[in-house]
């Protein structure tokens, strides 16, 4: 995700890397081509297309709706994920509070092994430190799993492999080491759904962002989009040589650009969860759940928190 630094107006409207240009600068060199040849034709041999601009000028409201009502529906899905993930967050640091706070000796019973009480705290809480790496990993279809060793055994990270769903055989670990742990007397009986209830959230979180996932915006609706804008672009010369002349590949430059950079930005957010330039920082976002609930622990040595890279965050 690009989080430029403050920067000024000229800049930004200057910026080429991150923005919608280099997807769709050669669709425009296209249509400015097909303008400068409907133009020479005009100009040198007379040729008289006898087009109106009125259909364009019908069309291209109709067009702006469509591509509007696309770039909206892709917002909603690149925001829902963004809340999602700041769902998960926030589940994450309760679910962790709750292990720290709720798992251990009932008052009036005997203390038994603290240090077995803390590795125990600490086993459950790096498992929800996995489950948010894990989920990012499947999000995002990389099968690199060594960031999951730095929390789990190296066993269940190699039997995590053979696992169609990795975040869901890690939370049904964890709820196996809950249950243990209640039959143990560590756990109320009203505190078991308690910490049931946040194993539920985050299950809840994985499969809403799964449906985003595998869930694009139906494909002829995205085809159609891509149809009409490219006939409307390519056929605009046709219907405004007559009144603007030599300009016309300079007018249809402009009015393709505002078509193609919607038409893109409609594609490129409609699925957060990526790598692209405007995706999600699911990197960053993994990194500062795994430091907050590393300093619950009581742990000094911390990883540093993801930052930009040429104001790129991952």
């Amino acid at each position: 995700m690009l989080v430029p630094s403050k920067m000024s107006w000229w800049r930004t409207v200057l910026r080429y890397r991150g923005s919608e240009l280099p997807r769709t600068k050669y669709r425009i060199l296209g249509v400015a081509i097909a303008a400068t040849a409907v133009t020479v034709l005009e100009e040198l041999h007379d040729w008289h297309p006898n087009l109106t601009p009125l259909p364009f000028t019908l069309i291209g409201v109709a067009l702006g709706i469509f591509l509007g009502f696309r770039n909206n529906a892709s917002y909603d899905r690149w925001w829902e994920g963004r809340k999602l993930w700041g769902a998960l967050v926030n589940t994450s640091r309760s679910f962790a509070r709750q292990i720290l706070t709720l798992v251990g000796p009932q008052p009036g019973e005997p203390q038994g092994d603290r240090e077995a009480l803390r590795a125990l705290h600490a086993t459950l809480v790096k498992r929800v430190m996995a489950f948010v790496h894990a989920l990012r990993l499947a999000l995002r279809d990389d099968q690199d799993l060594s960031v999951l060793t730095t929390f789990l055994s190296d066993e269940e990270v190699t039997a995590l492999r053979d696992e169609r769903n990795r975040p869901f055989a890690i939370n049904q670990g964890t709820a196996e080491r809950l249950r243990e742990a209640w039959m143990n007397g560590l756990i109320h009986p009203m505190h078991l759904p308690v910490l049931e209830g946040s194993l539920t959230s985050l299950t809840d979180i994985q499969g809403a962002c799964e449906r985003i996932k595998s869930t694009p915006i139906p494909f002829s609706y995205t085809t159609l989009i891509h149809r009409i804008t490219a006939i409307y672009c390519y056929a605009l010369p046709f219907g405004v040589v007559d009144q603007v002349k030599i300009y016309t590949p300079f007018v249809c430059a402009i009015v393709a650009y505002a078509f193609f950079g919607l038409d893109v930005v409609g594609d490129e957010i409609e699925m957060p969860f990526g790598t692209d330039y405007n995706d999600l920082p699911l990197r960053a976002i993994s990194r500062m759940i795994e430091v907050n609930l590393r300093q619950r622990l009581g742990e000094r040595d911390l990883p540093p928190l993801h930052t930009p890279v040429n104001d790129y965050l991952d």
